[in-house]
């Protein structure tokens, strides 16, 4: 393991540590929080406390936790014991970087200990053990066994068994025409007798399928888009193994680079609308990047969609810690594999992020309720994780480490110093509210690293229904704003709340980019690149 990656693991240990001397230096800091702590849960067993559940904490929603004087006061003591534990942290004396870590460490401490996990500490639990007679506790030692062999120890989110890649998920029509060892580049079949002459090449993260934007009928990005009259590339990344292990960023690059060059020969047109996300959003900024140092322009427009260009400046935020892929670095830690960051131990970092969210409200469903996994499409796209190639993994950390992809980080690729506000062509830039991947804050951030004409979108989501967005949905919202802006909160002051999807505000924006009408074309691909499979195509069937 390079020397650097050494380092940056170890991160997590160092905040442990400072934060162990600074609890040290002020003891009277800790007897202050420790004497609070014990009036507040003495308030509780006494019925005083006025201590409430956040909204939206659904640990807490069955009715007895406030009927029940005793489930009350337990509830009341946890709050006040976890919620002590985190401010005691925000007052010692410590770097904000390293308080942040602490935090996080704390938080997966306090969020694994409240009572809700335990049989005797959930009312919901201990009604359903009476009204079945404990079968639901049989059920759920099933599914925890099952889960130890074949879910990587965490409760499974989703009953696999209902889901086919290529059956009932991914299954608009198309034809793998170009492939290479990094990934597969599919074209989808037109819906409509006129396209638009420029396609839309569209660019996946690394570290999940491709299919999450062809997901389901009515919740397909690219049924969406074929409606409409795009024309349509994907790329397909392959899941990478041990021998893969040398693949970085600058392989990517120039498999895209090759694959956009496909592209445009086949639908004769000179450039393309990308579109990229999270990972493969990144990937695509610095292969323009690249573009506008040689000067070459296949790039009409970019949409790029929660993902984190910046870090520099975010180091003290929450957004900070994820933008500097520590996250990365946590599942290194759960890590047995060599070569490739595998994607069950990338699942599970991702997993404590969120860990009330994530892993005990399915570990409460599956095991105390007895209850199957849900069935939902995106969480078995979710759950059909792929592996991150240890050189790629290393230089988005060495990368993000410098400050981002931005004029000044002194980050080069292939070659070529990376300077995204070198990159004119129009973006689309789109953040989610709720996302815990990457925070919107920092998506905008990212935003402003770019030269050209830039509109930055804010949707009511989170990571993925921030991408998988379709029209219906009556709660969906998102906010624009046309006039000047160079910060989150003057964002947020002048913007419009418009009511739907972003999707149908983005259509009309690619629309206006997309060139003029011409016949669709009776078959795919060309002489040159003639169709190899039909789609979803064969390297999305590759399994971890």
């Amino acid at each position: 393991m390079p020397k650097k990656a050494i380092e940056t693991s170890a991160d997590l240990f160092k905040a442990l540590g400072d934060f162990y001397k600074a609890s040290l230096s002020r003891p009277d800091q800790l007897i202050e929080t420790y004497f609070g702590m014990m009036q507040e849960t003495f308030a509780s067993v006494t019925g005083a406390a006025t201590i409430e559940p956040e909204r939206g904490d659904k640990r807490f929603a069955d009715p007895i936790w406030s009927s029940n004087p005793a489930y009350k006061a337990m509830m009341q003591s946890y709050l006040t014991w976890s919620r002590g534990m985190t401010e005691w942290v925000d007052d010692l004396d410590m770097e904000e970087r390293n308080k942040l870590r602490a935090k996080l460490l704390i938080s997966m401490v306090t969020d694994t200990l409240a009572p809700t996990n335990a049989l005797l500490g959930n009312p919901t639990a201990m009604k359903t053990t009476l009204e079945k007679g404990g079968k639901n506790l049989v059920d759920g030692a099933k599914h925890l066994i099952e889960d130890m062999v074949k879910n990587n120890g965490l409760p499974s989110m989703v009953d696999t068994s209902k889901f086919e890649v290529g059956g009932n998920l991914g299954i608009s029509e198309g034809q793998v025409v170009y492939r290479e060892e990094h990934m597969e580049l599919i074209q989808y079949t037109p819906t409509t007798d006129k396209v638009f002459k420029r396609p839309i090449f569209i660019i996946p993260p690394q570290i999940n399928k491709f299919y999450v934007w062809d997901l389901a009928p009515k919740r397909s990005v690219i049924e969406y888009l074929l409606a409409k009259g795009h024309q349509i590339f994907i790329v397909s990344w392959r899941n990478p193994t041990a021998e893969h292990a040398e693949w970085d960023m600058g392989s990517y690059i120039e498999a895209l680079d090759r694959a956009s060059e496909v592209a445009c020969k086949i639908s004769k047109s000179k450039d393309l609308n990308f579109v990229g996300a999270c990972s493969g959003g990144i990937t695509a900024a610095l292969l323009m990047s690249h573009w506008a140092t040689k000067g070459v322009k296949r790039a009409n427009s970019f949409t790029l969609l929660v993902a984190i260009l910046k870090s520099e400046g975010a180091e003290n935020t929450t957004m900070g810690l994820f933008a500097n892929f520590e996250t990365l670095e946590l599942a290194r830690m759960f890590s047995r594999s060599q070569g490739v960051l595998s994607g069950k131990d990338l699942q599970k970092a991702f997993a404590w992020l969120r860990p009330n969210d994530l892993i005990w409200a399915y570990w409460v469903n599956n095991y105390l309720l007895g209850n199957e996994p849900p069935v939902f499409d995106v969480l078995f796209w979710n759950n059909d994780t792929t592996n991150l190639p240890a050189a790629l993994h290393q230089d988005l950390l060495d990368m993000l480490a410098k400050g981002g992809a931005t004029q000044d980080s002194d980050v080069e690729v292939l070659g070529t110093k990376v300077d995204l506000n070198a990159v004119t062509c129009d973006k689309f830039v789109v953040g989610g509210t709720t996302d815990h991947i990457t925070p919107w804050e920092g998506c905008y951030s990212s935003m402003q690293a770019f030269g050209g004409d830039n509109e930055f979108v804010l949707s009511q989501s989170g990571h993925i229904q921030a991408i998988i967005n379709p029209p219906g949905n009556p709660r969906s919202r998102f906010l624009t704003n046309k006039g000047k802006h160079t910060t989150v909160e003057e964002f947020q002051a002048g913007a419009t709340l418009n009511e739907g999807t972003w999707w149908d505000y983005w259509s009309v924006w690619l629309e206006e980019r997309a060139g003029n009408k011409v016949n669709a074309p009776k078959s795919l691909g060309s002489d040159d690149y003639p169709p190899l499979v039909a789609a979803p195509g064969t390297y999305v069937h590759e399994s971890v």
